[in-house]
């Protein structure tokens, strides 16, 4: 009869460990979470693109006009590396 006493409760004593360690974790988790949506409040400029101002990175398609179009080599060869 003792027996089956101690083993309740050690299964019990087991069982609730073991729901406050999901508690614990379940609580860590949420924390983070909370953490992560604080830092993109923080940047939340950066990810939205409606706050840059692009039109001074574009390119003018007149200008490409004087720019020089690079040939590939195709007689390119590389066998003097190997000797």
């Amino acid at each position: 009869m003792r027996v089956v006493i101690l083993l309740l409760c050690f299964f019990f004593s087991l069982t609730f460990a073991e729901d406050l360690q999901q508690k614990t974790r379940t609580e860590k988790n949420i924390e983070k979470a909370l953490e992560d949506e604080k830092k993109f409040a923080r940047e939340q400029k950066f990810y939205k693109y409606d706050n840059y101002d692009f039109k001074g990175a574009q390119v003018d398609e007149k200008s490409l006009d004087s720019v020089p179009i690079l040939e590939p080599q195709y007689d390119f060869d590389m066998t003097h590396v190997y000797d």
